[in-house]
């Protein structure tokens, strides 16, 4: 009984999560030295993990400029908190200046695949010393990886982008002593800011370092975040818990993922989210059906996978959608996320194994495990479809 608890844990944190299909959102930080003494920080977030829900952010981002500003005001500790920027051991302390919410519509603030960026700008004094500068990220901050954190200096044409993943809680000190403007000198120079400098940012990196960090976004975007990924995966693995069975299936469903992502991300074939979502539903319950009603593998079955990976592909390539894409070396950067995602499925397949499959081979297999495990994804997966139906009818 005792293997059998990893993989009930998993399912009822699917039970838990969100009907609709996660977004890869990458926080940003930017500081700019402009003026003698001060420094300029743009911190660029999506809000739902501060607020809650995505109906929550849409409250926000609905509401009037004073029940807005109440909001940012219970908020503002959170994320200067979660944002510190360190001088030596000196925490710098942030005044906030103002905010901007994430242009967006109604649908897309309530659609938790899409990414809503709220801008906020603040203000900052320099310490005395001209010590190194770092950004910590403190354990549990509730933001979204990975961190983009830039430190431009307009006078001295310098900008440097560093990167914190998953689990990485402090920059490189960055060394501004001899390049920051000093008192006397107050420079004009303007700074282009947006998704174009954070795409040229992720340029600048060596290919080593993209693919490091996109094999990092796709292995994220199953493991812990894609439910919906995981719940197909388990779905393939119920079939039957043999290695050709889980090496046919998984093939070909990579095989299938990978086209349509390279596809759509190249922009040669797209689907709105709208279909794509309540698609990736319905593609967890039949397949978890099928296990129950049809547990063969044969070449409707692996046609059926394929097809379904080929939804899947769109679906990743939509959540790819809200982070930039280097131009210099995309193609590393798309076959690192591709390896990420089928890191996690195997991992996923992994635990899965460990923790029932030793009991494979067993008379009651199947009745005890594999067809209520189904059955459970099946309802989860037809459940998710009528509210992601729901959902876009609503919007």
């Amino acid at each position: 009984m005792m293997r059998r608890i990893p993989i009930i844990v998993l399912l009822g944190c699917c039970l838990c999560g969100q009907a609709l299909a996660h977004t890869l959102t990458i926080s940003q930080v930017e500081v700019t030295f402009g003026q003698p003494g001060t420094i300029a920080v743009k911190v660029d977030l999506d809000l739902t993990l501060m607020l809650g829900s995505p109906e929550l952010y849409y409250e926000f981002a609905a509401g009037t400029p004073t029940q807005r500003q109440a909001t940012i005001d219970k908020l503002e500790p959170q994320i200067a908190d979660g944002f510190q920027l360190m001088a030596g051991d000196e925490r710098i302390a942030l005044i906030l200046q103002g905010f901007t919410p994430a242009d967006a519509s109604k649908s897309d603030y309530l659609d938790a695949s899409i990414s809503k960026l709220t801008s906020f700008q603040f203000i900052a004094v320099l310490p005395a010393k001209r010590e190194p500068l770092r950004l910590v990220v403190p354990l549990g901050a509730p933001i979204d990886y990975p961190v983009a954190y830039t430190v431009q200096i307009p006078s001295a044409h310098v900008s440097v982008t560093r990167w914190l993943d998953d689990g990485e809680h402090e920059s490189d000190p960055f060394d501004w002593s001899d390049r920051a403007p000093r008192p006397g000198i107050t420079p004009a120079v303007a700074v282009r800011t947006g998704r174009e400098d954070l795409a040229a940012a992720v340029d600048s990196l060596p290919w080593p370092r993209q693919l490091a960090l996109y094999l990092s976004l796709g292995f994220h975007h199953i493991v812990p975040r894609g439910v919906d990924h995981i719940l197909f995966v388990l779905g393939l693995f119920f079939l039957g818990v043999t290695w050709r069975k889980l090496i046919s299936q998984t093939s070909v469903f990579t095989v299938a993922h990978a086209t349509t992502l390279f596809l759509s991300t190249y922009g040669i074939f797209r689907l709105p989210n709208r279909y794509i979502e309540p698609a990736i539903a319905l593609s967890i319950a039949f397949i978890a059906l099928e296990n129950v009603f049809s547990p063969k593998l044969g070449p409707g079955r692996l046609a059926l996978v394929f097809g379904f990976g080929l939804v899947h592909g769109l679906g990743f390539a939509t959540s790819l959608s809200a982070i930039p894409f280097p131009k210099h070396q995309f193609i590393v950067a798309l076959l690192g996320f591709n390896f990420g995602v089928d890191g996690g499925q195997l991992l996923v397949i992994a635990l899965a194994f460990f923790a029932v499959g030793l009991y494979r081979h067993r008379p009651w297999f199947r009745t005890r495990i594999a067809v209520p495990f189904s059955l459970i994804i099946g309802a989860i997966g037809l459940f998710w479809t009528e509210q992601r139906i729901a959902f876009y009818i609503r919007n």
